[in-house]
């Protein structure tokens, strides 16, 4: 009995020291926060088995032209069927009776020369590289998305934490005021006022503690995590933006060769010259060799039929009345088309780059010119705080100095945001996440 309760406990003890560990909070970096997602995005992990199956496909396809053996086993009755053989018309006709047969049958066969196999092969490792690059590309998207929910829960948790200091120092002065007011020194309209900025500031304050949450539910998406998993980010909003803002992409050259979508289309521009190729070959013959072999396991009472047979097919496309013809050049449209895309494609993402590079010095002016009028703002909500504790102003002017500086704040960190995508935008143009 005491053995069995000691299991019980020591059963308890494990269930809870697991419990304890899968509540431990996740501490992420942004770098470890990309890898972690490149491991464990459930899209991504998909997207790694299709580029598994394209590489099956290329065996499959060159399995087609090894040796192909097949062997069966048959078995006939005839239900004692008779048949009368007279070969001499004076002389009495012979029966023979169908007797039940089984044969063994075993066939080797090897594709000799056939023009669309070859092309085939072709085109399934092509095939093969476009889910390579197709992956890469999912794989850029998601370091994007995965940095962007990164940068959004940094930038709320920067709101939320400079509302939580305002909303304390708005407390602490709503009381003061308030007590001045139930002694009779000042007007309680005074006390109401600040009662006001005081819910106002709450509202806002619960606001970014909602938006904090669903920056961290687009995270543990990306990452593939539960959303339960508490993630602790250590990384801080500043530091980051002073690393990224002057990033040497932004000074580098366009390199459209490096862009996946470009790479892409290339590829596919291949698989539709290659694919020209394809309609060609049926025009070709084919070759195939082949060896059978049949041994009689019950045999019949005449037998003449051989053991081995070896012999070769040859198949040659005379007339399909213009259909290969008409395949060969809807083939042609198509390589035309392809070439047409790439060239739109290049258009589209130089222009592309360009508008990035725009919005880029934009909101970096922007960015700039607002920084300095935080400080203005939190110099200017400072001294009416000052003066209101002296009498100077009026609650309303202090409201007004608050509001101010909560907006430049938010204003601020917004487009800190901006500009962090932004730059992020035009790294990932250039490949370069």
């Amino acid at each position: 009995m005491k053995k069995v309760i000691k299991s019980f406990l020591i059963s308890i003890f494990c269930f809870g020291m697991i419990t304890v560990n899968a509540q431990e909070p996740l501490s992420l970096s942004l770098e470890s926060a990309v890898n972690y997602a490149v491991n464990h995005n459930k899209t991504l992990i998909n997207s790694k088995f299709t580029v598994d199956k394209s590489s099956q496909k290329i065996r499959e396809t060159i399995a087609q032209g090894l040796p192909q053996i097949n062997a069966s086993i048959d078995y006939s009755n005839f239900l004692g069927a008779e048949a009368e053989l007279q070969l001499n018309p004076a002389a009495a006709p012979v029966t023979i009776e169908f007797n039940p047969t089984s044969n063994f049958k075993a066939n080797v066969s090897q594709l000799i020369f056939n023009g669309s196999y070859y092309v085939g092969i072709q085109l399934s490792k092509l095939a093969k590289t476009i889910s390579e690059q197709s992956y890469q590309k999912d794989e850029l998207n998601l370091k994007e998305l995965t940095i962007q929910a990164y940068y959004m829960i940094l930038a709320s948790e920067r709101i939320q934490s400079i509302i939580q200091e305002n909303a304390k120092n708005v407390q602490l002065l709503y009381e003061k005021t308030s007590n001045l007011a139930n002694s009779g020194m000042i007007e309680q309209t005074d006390a109401k006022k600040l009662s006001i900025m005081a819910t106002s500031v709450n509202n806002a304050l619960k606001s970014s503690e909602r938006q904090v949450e669903i920056g961290y539910n687009l995270l543990r998406l990306q990452l593939g995590l539960d959303f339960n998993q508490t993630i602790l980010l250590t990384d801080n909003l500043v530091e980051i933006s002073q690393k990224f803002f002057l990033k040497t992409t932004i000074k580098s050259e366009f390199n459209i060769t490096n862009n996946l979508d470009y790479k892409l289309v290339n590829l596919q521009s291949e698989i539709a010259r290659k694919n020209i190729n394809f309609k060609k070959t049926n025009y070709l013959p084919s070759i195939v060799g082949f060896y059978s072999y049949t041994e009689k396991l019950k045999k019949p009472i005449f037998d003449m039929t051989p053991k081995n047979t070896l012999g070769f097919t040859l198949n040659i496309p005379i007339f399909s009345s213009g259909q290969r013809y008409y395949q060969l050049n809807q083939a042609k449209i198509d390589y035309e088309m392809n070439k047409n895309s790439q060239d739109l494609l290049t258009q589209q993402l130089t222009l592309q780059e360009k508008q990035l590079r725009y919005n880029y010095t934009n909101l970096m002016e922007q960015y700039l010119n607002q920084k300095a009028n935080v400080q203005i703002a939190k110099e200017v909500l400072d001294n009416m705080t000052l003066k209101y504790g002296q009498g100077i102003v009026s609650s309303l002017e202090l409201t007004s100095s608050n509001n101010d500086y909560l907006t430049a704040e938010t204003n601020y960190t917004n487009l800190m945001l901006q500009l962090l995508n932004a730059e992020l935008s035009l790294r990932k143009i250039n490949n370069k996440l």
